[in-house]
């Protein structure tokens, strides 16, 4: 299950002990972890982590082009620029994400997960994109070849699909430019089956997820032999963003801290995180069979997530009846 790693983590699984119990009770092997901002406590068993979840800034793309104009447009000064990135050029973001390849080496982790998007607060109502997924694309194979450059690291570097725009796991060539810019040997996909149904606004139902899930699987052919990892979970917005997309809302909050808080819930309508209840999302696990599958799902507390990932692996199980 994912999880970030801090001290609340410990305390409220009762010490890492009992998060320990807590995954062996749901057959997990640990968690795939994710910094907090402050110091991962000292203390966290390296065996407990199965997986990383890098850090990420979803509108970079300008700041890392030194793009001075679009970045006062979305931000107004260069102060809130480095407010909002803590640094005025690049080399912050740069240094940003090498501290945190440093941490998941230092933890030991098997994988690393990176978001291959960009997207502003504006483009998250509007769903009118500044940049192209191949714009993004290239420009994030640039980073990544840059970040990683020719050093021996211990894990495999997995990119996530989004429904921003960037790598959307729905264009088979975007794909393929990606994994092909990435200079890195030990690269592949991660599979996130929630992102991907967002993708598409016309689903209704779970069953409407699975089916075009396996349809975008099928578009990718030879390409899924890329996806080492899942992050399982569904979600079923389109008759939101059909509601609220398309403009800033009227009573948009004028102050950077209050558009950031306006955001974050509105996405979590979009991104809903919810766990699978329909059976037939085994068709996509028997179909992919990852080497790591992480239970990505929201809970407003340790009991609520510990249900949702039980009623997920309960469906997984009832659909491999099914399929008997």
């Amino acid at each position: 299950m994912n999880l970030p790693l801090c001290e609340r983590t410990r305390e409220e699984y009762g010490g890492w002990d009992g998060l320990r119990r807590a995954c062996a009770a749901l057959g997990l092997d640990g968690v795939e972890g994710i910094w907090s901002g402050g110091d991962i406590p000292a203390d966290f068993p390296k065996d407990l982590l199965a997986g990383y979840h890098l850090t990420f800034f979803p509108d970079w793309l300008d700041f890392y082009r030194e793009d001075r104009k679009r970045l006062l447009y979305k931000f107004g000064s260069m102060d809130a620029v480095a407010w909002y990135y803590g640094g005025r050029t690049p080399e912050t973001l740069v240094d940003l994400y090498r501290a945190d390849l440093r941490r998941a080496a230092a933890l030991d982790a098997a994988y690393v997960v990176f978001h291959v998007t960009d997207v502003s607060v504006e483009e998250n109502y509007t769903y009118r994109w500044l940049h192209t997924n191949e714009e993004i694309i290239d420009a994030a194979a640039e980073l990544i070849n840059l970040l990683l450059g020719d050093a021996e690291w211990p894990f495999a570097f997995l990119v996530e699909n989004q429904w921003w725009p960037g790598f959307t796991l729905t264009e088979p060539e975007n794909t393929s430019c990606l994994l092909e810019g990435i200079r890195y040997p030990r690269k592949g996909i991660l599979l996130d089956t929630g992102h991907l149904m967002n993708a598409e606004r016309s689903i209704a139902t779970q069953r409407d997820g699975v089916r075009f899930i396996l349809e975008m699987l099928d578009r990718h052919g030879p390409l899924c032999r890329y996806i080492q990892g899942m992050h399982l979970h569904q979600s079923i917005s389109g008759a939101y963003v059909r509601r609220h997309c398309g403009a800033l809302p009227i009573d948009f909050p004028k102050d950077l801290p209050g558009q950031y808080r306006a955001c974050y819930a509105h996405i979590q309508n979009i991104d809903r995180h919810e766990p699978w209840t329909d059976p037939a999302v085994r068709e996509i696990v028997d179909r992919v069979q990852p080497a790591y599958l992480t239970h990505e799902l929201a809970a407003p507390d340790r009991q609520a997530k510990l249900r949702a990932i039980r009623q997920q692996l309960d469906t997984i199980e009832r659909g491999g009846e099914r399929l008997e």
